[in-house]
């Protein structure tokens, strides 16, 4: 049984909010951002130690067992849907 999809976002969608800035206009309205907290005194500043520790971390670190994990659920979601789409074939 074919179904019509009632969503109305197409594949060719404009990107919205800052995916519409350049870098260049992303990168100015983050520094202003960034000059703002300090300005107000909410800015966080990292102690020599976190930085040493957040260096050693990585912005990465966990990301290749997140992804595993992530795959994993995937997979086992198209495996299903396959088993149920030969059932209904057969």
């Amino acid at each position: 049984m074919v179904g019509i999809s009632m969503s109305t976002s197409t594949s060719t969608s404009k990107p919205q909010g800052f995916a519409r800035l350049s870098p260049k206009e992303r990168a100015a309205m983050s520094r202003k951002g960034g000059q703002a907290a300090h300005a107000r005194g909410t800015a966080h500043q990292f102690t020599p130690e976190e930085a040493r520790k957040a260096g050693r971390k990585g912005g990465l670190a966990n990301a290749a067992e997140h992804f595993k994990k992530i795959g994993r659920i995937g997979g086992l979601a198209n495996a299903r849907k396959r088993t149920e789409k030969l059932k209904e074939d057969s």
